[in-house]
């Protein structure tokens, strides 16, 4: 048999010694999407961004374990389950879909887990309680993207309107946020309809908007769907103008709609239109940097969505080394110190907008965060008028 000399004995209780210390020089963070399913056109380029977020932050390793749910809020809980139990991540980006999110609220506030989300609707986030207070998000919200497009309305001498969009948390915060700029600014809605992510057809509740005869439309929908009741509409002969939310800022949404989505007015992230802004604006450097990093590894631009997932990842990047100071990774000291980093952001330029988190503003941007954009000649452009 072998003998092990001394020098060598040192040495293997030296290396073996170290392995605590490795383990704990790791970050670990979950990413949730939806890259297959109803949720894919806005979960692959979300998936696809995770390969370009930090992989060393403050000079220690990070790992991301990225897991699909196909749309599916009960995939969700158990992904998100999953990572915290079995991986020990130290932070959660995503999920995709906004019902996915708020499924898995309660849990995050019992691990004590912080969420980036990278979802549209503001109910990840207000009201601020136990729950909500884990959760940040990298999307505009409702009411900064309603502002705009009702401000458009009222430009546009738009009297009344109608309604249609998802029914789920999505789209009921949106009928709330639009309801009350609308009445703030003289609007009425003569006419508000629902759908499923997953329907096919939305012919009975196009025409009963239609029957209502608004002078607008306004489609509270995400991704793929946001063109069936579009194009529906445009079929049935509505002939005045229909405005979408940010979450129609997706090349699919023009791919699929053609030439009757000509015309569609939205507001979106500077990103859709970002060789349109001036070099002046400091979004446009960063959009540009992730960009030509995406289409170097993929061969092709991401959609918007991809630069929620980009945000957060560098949102963790500004919070991780305060929360360094606090506790290590692997504990929920860490995790804690990390959620209150995050809240301390400011001034943090991102793909999407400029970061101001407070203790009761959990997503930080501003104005400059939106722009209002038209579908002309196939193609999003800037709205100048």
């Amino acid at each position: 048999m072998n003998r092990i000399t001394k020098p060598l004995a040192a040495l293997l209780f030296a290396a073996f010694a170290m392995l605590p210390l490795a383990a704990a020089a790791q970050i670990r963070i979950g990413v949730l999407v939806s890259s297959t399913g109803n949720g894919a056109v806005v979960g692959i380029p979300q998936k696809n961004s995770a390969a370009l977020l930090p992989a060393k932050i403050a000079g220690m390793t990070v790992e991301y374990t990225v897991l699909d749910d196909a749309g599916d809020p009960t995939n969700t809980v158990r992904n998100a389950k999953k990572l915290m139990s079995e991986n020990h991540v130290d932070a959660l980006i995503g999920p995709s879909l906004s019902p996915n999110a708020m499924a898995i609220l309660g849990f995050i506030a019992e691990e004590k887990v912080p969420l980036v989300a990278t979802v549209g609707s503001d109910a990840i986030i207000e009201p601020m309680d136990d729950r909500r207070r884990w959760a940040f998000k990298t999307t505009q919200t409702d009411d900064l993207i309603c502002a705009a497009l009702v401000a458009h309305m009222v430009k546009n001498n738009v009297k009344t309107a109608g309604f249609i969009g998802f029914a789920d948390p999505y789209g009921e915060n949106w009928y709330k946020t639009f309801a009350a700029h609308a009445q703030k600014n003289g609007i009425q809605i003569i006419a508000s309809e629902r759908f499923l992510r997953t329907d096919t057809s939305v012919v009975g509740q196009t025409a009963k908007i239609i029957q209502a005869k608004p002078d607008a439309v306004l489609v509270g929908a995400a991704g793929g769907p946001t063109v069936l009741p579009h194009t529906t509409l445009v079929e049935a002969g509505f002939r005045g103008r229909i405005y979408q939310t940010h979450g129609a800022a997706t090349p699919d949404f023009i791919r699929l709609g053609g030439a009757k989505v000509e015309g569609t007015i939205l507001a979106a992230g500077p990103m859709l239109v970002i060789d349109e802004i001036p070099a002046s604006n400091p979004i446009k450097a960063v959009t540009l940097k992730y960009i030509a990093d995406y289409e170097k590894l993929y061969g092709a631009k991401p959609a918007t969505f991809g630069a929620n997932t980009y945000d957060a990842g560098l949102i963790l990047a500004r919070a991780i080394p305060l929360a360094l100071k606090s506790g290590k990774p692997g504990t929920v000291e860490f995790r804690t110190a990390l959620r209150d980093a995050i809240e301390q952001t400011k001034d943090l330029v991102g793909a999407q907008g400029v970061f101001n988190m407070t203790p009761t503003n959990h997503h930080g941007m501003d104005e400059r965060a939106r722009v209002m954009v038209i579908v002309e000649g196939g193609k999003f452009k800037l709205l100048k008028d």
